[in-house]
């Protein structure tokens, strides 16, 4: 065990602190800490044998699929995720600007894209122009509309049915990955995603709700970007053990935070994983960083966790899901619609959306002059069953840019039939509803589950703002975009912020940066961010 002075700090003058998850908020934990070798000692705990967390990339068959690798679990983002891509070029690993191709739903009853008109687009005409009005009322009447559900905000305006289920709920889902639990979110959430600077993935298009061609970025390899920085880390002194798992912690009190750790297996028992070596070793650190998922947080403190972290914590809600990734083409065409059909097309009403057609049919290239063609990117699936509740997909070759650049290419030159699709099944619960079964298993590329948040309304009236009241107690600070919104961004944000109430300087590159960062500390933190002097 180590010996601590009275003051809390090892003899060295160091502080020594822990971070529990070498995700996107732990690795940026380290990152700012380390900036200061004089002040702390780092430790990074994970019980995976790689660092990222959920941004993992898989190998491809090159000469089928056109490239040697895949991003299958965070594909890409918003360009305003400042603090990402800092992190990535700092280790020369570039984001990809795409103009975004989206289809929902299929048939004519069904389908919408941002592509060119569509006819459901034209039905919900009224509903899209109101819809607007809505989200500036929320935004006027915050926190109060901004507390309630998407699903009672759309009865209580009047919204039909049809057009939650077949475009709201969607949306959101698919790009705030809040899946199942999308009638569930808050209005709070809704009205950033469309409005607020710091999150906001598109502008709202009062004839078409979503904008045409939004820009949005594709992230570089990440297993390349996360070895990179973990490397980086280590040469700076901090300590990144994979292969660990802590297992309790014993104590947090005025003579540090006492835990255990074990080796572990994860790719064990059908990568359930398991303990491996030695019983147990304990050790002592200064501060404690939980950068891990919430109910893993609860678990981890165990006994020891005051009632307000149980309370805290155990507000977020997770759900079990599962990424196909495959190259099903017939299961793919048979689900969505993935070509150009002029029977979906609506009368053009303007002479923007003439040339959107135009656009979709390859006949001209784009505003920004893009090359032409509908190639979808991002697609959902409603079921008959529960209109509510969605499965989604992406093309993986439309989107990545690695198809195409490693061709050298504009489009991606592969035949359709060898195109690398993810579809996504939400919720276990509803295995029911699935159509994973009707994926050929012999274009099975992998199956990979995860454990995702529930961006609940409850989160945000349980969780968020109720986070200043548990960071930093007991020598204890929680980290991970579950403390807001599911997003890279938050991660990394997440990250830093915990190291700045710890002592750490934040690092200002960006304006828009340093402002999202701000507003973070103040909502999860209760703290206001001092430029000149950072203190806790």
């Amino acid at each position: 065990m180590v010996r601590l002075s009275p003051e809390g700090l090892l003899q060295d003058g160091k502080k020594r602190v822990v971070i529990v998850g070498a995700g996107a908020a732990g690795m940026a934990c380290a990152a700012t800490l380390a900036q200061h070798p004089d002040k702390y000692k780092v430790t990074v705990i994970e019980r995976m044998g790689v660092t990222g967390g959920q941004a993992t990339s898989i190998p491809l068959d090159k000469a089928k699929y056109g490239t040697s690798w895949l991003n299958d679990g965070v594909q890409g983002g918003s360009p305003i995720f400042k603090h990402t891509f800092n992190f990535f070029r700092q280790y020369g690993h570039e984001p990809h600007e795409i103009k975004l191709q989206v289809s929902f739903g299929k048939g004519r009853d069904g389908f919408w894209t941002n592509c060119f008109p569509s006819q459901l687009v034209e039905d919900f005409s009224g509903d899209i122009k109101k819809f607007g009005k809505v989200l500036k009322l929320i935004k006027w009447t915050m926190p109060v509309l901004g507390l309630v559900p998407v699903r009672i905000m759309l009865r209580m305006f009047l919204f039909s049915k049809d057009f939650g289920d077949k475009m709201v709920f969607p949306l959101i889902a698919l790009f705030l990955g809040t899946g199942n639990q999308t009638a569930n979110v808050s209005c709070a959430i809704l009205e950033r995603l469309f409005d607020d600077p710091n999150m906001k993935l598109w502008d709202y298009d009062p004839d078409t709700l979503l904008p045409n061609l939004p820009t949005m970025m594709t992230f570089p390899n990440l297993h390349n970007f996360y070895q990179d920085w973990c490397a980086d880390l280590r040469s700076k002194g901090v300590d990144i053990r994979l292969n660990t798992d802590v297992t309790a912690i014993l104590g947090r009190g005025e003579t540090g935070v006492v835990l255990q750790t074990r080796p572990f297996n994860p790719e064990a028992n059908d990568r359930q994983g398991k303990h491996t070596g030695p019983t147990s070793t304990t050790e002592t650190f200064d501060e404690l960083v939980l950068a891990v998922l919430a109910d893993d947080a609860k678990k981890i403190l165990g006994r020891i966790a005051t009632w307000r972290e149980r309370f805290v914590l155990g507000g977020a809600r997770f759900y079990d899901d599962i990424t196909i990734t495959h190259s099903d083409s017939k299961y793919f065409d048979s689900i969505y619609e993935t070509r150009f059909n002029p029977d979906l097309c609506a009368k053009p009403k303007s002479r923007a959306q003439e040339d959107q057609i135009k656009f979709s049919k390859n006949e001209i290239r784009g505003e920004s002059g893009e090359p032409g063609g509908y190639r979808p990117m991002y697609y959902t699936h409603s079921y008959a069953e529960d209109p509510r509740k969605i499965e989604m997909s992406f093309d993986c070759t439309n989107y990545q840019h690695q198809f195409r650049l490693d061709n050298h290419a504009e489009i991606a030159p592969i035949v359709h039939e060898n195109h690398v699709f993810q579809t996504i099944f939400l919720d276990k619960t509803s295995r029911h509803l699935w159509t994973i079964d009707q994926i050929a298993e012999d274009k099975i590329i992998e199956r990979k589950w995860w454990h995702q948040l529930g961006h609940r309304w409850q989160h945000y009236v349980r969780v968020v703002p109720l986070m200043m009241f548990i960071n930093g107690k007991n020598r204890t600070w929680f980290a991970g975009s579950w403390t807001l919104v599911n997003m890279h961004e938050l991660a990394c944000v997440s990250g830093i912020a915990a190291a700045y109430r710890m002592g750490a300087d934040y690092e200002k590159f960006d304006d828009f940066a340093e402002d999202f960062f701000r507003k973070y500390l103040l909502v999860s933190h209760g703290v206001l961010y001092k430029a000149s002097k950072k203190r806790q």
